[in-house]
């Protein structure tokens, strides 16, 4: 019996499984329904899918935290903070969605902790962490009294300043312990230890709110497994289950960050180090920028309407999925998303009791998929489709196929615009990136975003509907740690001492995890002083020196004009602010290796009737049966087990060396 390593990455539609041989590298792919109810049935129905094979380990990427924070499935969490900072929350931030122009109609929305649930207890620091007022433990008491008697188990607690002294959190905690045994807490030192009141709080509380969701995922997972795995985390890296639930707020970008290093470790191997990669599953689509091999970073990310601090893979998720729904706003206008109907009922097609109609309903009703997914597993009910297309045609006084293609139409542009939101707005020409498209429904509108764009070419990788489950097994365990210090006069002593500080927490988890030869990676947050947010830049490895210190500066200087297009290099009058140091604590995995194509496979080609400009009988490919350096020329459909390929008139589509397809404007 072969060992194997396995992938399983649960989406809102299917649960997608990646396993890797270790003897011999070959990759087997396969998919599941996904079970909303529980979504470790769905989990372990994919690993038994794959048949008799010894597990060497698995890596999973949830998205337990990530739903529970979008459907807003948050209650009974209570929140501790400084004496007078009560409404840290209410006061939040002057930002208003859409810009200013949108302040009159917008309205604040509930805080993620009512007013009524937040409690204070005595006592202060500075900003260096030095005591102004000593901590009150009598009202310490009273306030773990209190939770008990209201039964709220989940808390967060976050102190003016603990950034810089975690003491009087940390008797927070024992004092919760100690009064109020049930309790799930979270420390804003432990989550976050950098300074911002309302972002530090803000994320201390979702790391609670979710926690005791997490906790009993994985501790359910385990026990069905009975075996240890590893979870997915949001900055690129996999940490142990037994770990993550310490910090559950680390999962919350879990499965698209693996999709978006899956995509950038395929792309680069096939000659495309600078990509944008997009993630179309039935509940959503998930855009990321991968530049010179590494997707970008952030620590402005948000899930839902909850901003978190912690380090992420940037990415933008729209309602754009093949389970988005089609309905007809009060204005009599059509829109698409960002509702889906995901797994259950799902769309019309699925014959599972779905009465509104989904993108998926408008690309069987154009012929554009096969009457089934994932190889005939799964029927597809055409007939159902075409009702609830001619429906809603009737409606809106249109045509059923234009009805359809005006709904794919706006499914693509609500792509283009999360891909716009990543690139034009953030200074890069979207023109110069090729982009790289997976996920069950990702390929469907490939022709379009070529088109809408200005993109040169989109690639699709083989299996791309297990990609995601697939970059699972491409990552390094990986955590982050930082340290706030804002001073204009570095310190060099104080940098040698923080980072020693940083990198000895990073070494003790790694330890744990079993890694003996840890990499560590240092970086620094900056700006001019002056400036309200800053700017990250890499900090050399080695000795912490005058000659090191000048090397962070100039890289800030760099990375400020490339952003900004501005810098003050050589201008005095603007001084350079340190204000985060960070370590990223790396242990090293072996990824599996990307084969080339040898030859094609089996699969004949066949005819049907599908709608583009007009319906026309059409060639549908068997995607295993193209090899190397065959073409395709639109129009066309490429169909595979997971996905498929539409391939518009005017559009060419070449298989390259390693099996990806390539579609590009004639």
């Amino acid at each position: 019996m072969r060992s194997v390593r396995i992938g399983v990455d649960t989406g809102g539609t299917f649960t997608d499984v990646v396993a890797v041989d270790e003897e011999t590298g070959e990759i087997l792919t396969t998919k599941t329904p996904s079970t909303p109810a529980n979504p470790a049935d769905g989990f372990v129905a994919g690993i038994e899918k794959l048949g008799a094979i010894d597990v060497g380990s698995i890596v999973h990427g949830t998205t337990v935290a990530t739903n529970q924070l979008l459907e807003d499935r948050i209650s009974n969490l209570g929140f501790i903070t400084t004496e007078g900072f009560e409404y840290v929350l209410e006061i939040a931030r002057q930002s208003v969605p859409d810009g200013y122009g949108n302040s009159y109609f917008w309205v604040k929305p509930p805080r993620i902790v009512p007013v009524h649930l937040v409690k204070t207890v005595g006592g202060r620091l500075d900003h260096l962490g030095q005591e102004v007022r000593p901590f009150s433990e009598e009202q310490a008491v009273e306030v773990a009294r209190w939770f008990r008697a209201k039964g709220i188990n989940a808390i967060g607690v976050c102190f003016l300043h603990s950034y810089a002294n975690p003491e009087h959190e940390r008797r927070m905690r024992e004092v919760l312990w100690r009064e109020h045994p049930e309790a799930v807490i979270s420390l804003s030192s432990d989550v976050l230890r950098e300074y911002r009141e309302y972002e530090r709080s803000v994320t201390t509380l979702v790391d609670a709110a979710v926690k005791p969701a997490m906790r009993g995922y994985i501790a359910s997972l385990s026990n069905r497994l009975g075996k240890p795995f590893s979870v997915m985390k949001s900055n690129g890296g996999i940490l142990s289950a037994r770990e993550v639930v310490n910090q559950p707020i680390s999962t919350v970008l879990s499965g698209p960050a693996a999709g978006a290093l899956g995509a950038a470790l395929i792309a680069s191997t096939a000659g495309h180090p600078s990509v944008i990669t997009l993630d179309g599953g039935g509940t959503s689509t998930d855009v990321a920028v991968v530049i010179d091999g590494e997707p970008s970073i952030t620590t402005e990310g948000s899930v839902g309407r909850y901003p978190c601090k912690i380090p992420m893979i940037d990415i933008i998720t729209v309602g754009a999925g093949g389970g988005s729904i089609a309905w007809i706003s009060p204005e009599g206008t059509l829109k698409v998303g960002p509702r889906s109907a995901g797994a259950d009922p799902g769309p019309i097609c699925y014959g599972r009791g779905g009465t509104e109609v989904t993108v998926t309903d408008a690309h069987v009703f154009l012929g554009r998929i096969p009457p089934h997914l994932l190889g005939g597993e799964i029927p597809l009910d055409a007939d159902a489709a075409r009702g609830g297309i001619e429906a809603l045609a009737d409606k809106l006084g249109l045509t059923p196929e234009r009805t359809a293609t005006g709904i794919l139409e706006i499914s693509a542009f609500n792509q283009s615009n999360a891909i716009r939101q990543l690139t034009v707005k953030r200074g890069l020409d979207v023109r110069d990136f090729p982009l790289v498209t997976f996920g069950g429904s990702g390929p469907l509108l490939a022709c379009r975003l070529i088109d809408i764009l200005g993109l040169p070419a989109v690639i699709v990788p083989r299996d791309p509907g297990n990609v995601s489950a697939f970059g699972l097994l491409t990552v390094d365990v990986k955590n982050d740690y930082v340290r706030t210090y804002v001073t204009r006069d570095l310190s060099l002593g104080k940098a040698v001492e923080i980072f020693h500080d940083l990198e000895h927490q990073a070494g003790e988890a790694l330890d744990r995890e079993g890694f003996d030869d840890p990499v560590y990676l240092r970086s620094a947050d900056l700006r001019y002083y002056g400036q309200a947010y800053e700017v990250r830049v890499p900090a050399p490895a080695g000795e912490i020196d005058e000659d090191w210190q000048a090397e962070v500066i100039d890289r800030f200087h760099t990375a400020h004009e490339k952003l900004y297009g501005y810098a003050y290099r050589d201008d005095p009058r603007h001084g350079v602010e340190w204000v985060n140091l960070r370590v990223s604590g790396i242990g090293p995995i072996t990824r599996p290796a990307i084969r080339r194509l040898d030859k094609a496979g089996a699969g004949a080609t066949s005819v049907r009737p599908v709608h583009f400009d007009e319906t026309r009988d059409t060639a549908i490919h068997q995607r295993p049966a193209l090899g190397p350096g065959a073409t395709v020329t639109g129009p066309a459909v490429i169909e595979e087990y997971g996905s498929t390929i539409p391939i518009h008139p005017g559009f060419t589509a070449k298989v390259d060396e390693y099996g990806n397809v390539e579609v590009r404007r004639d």
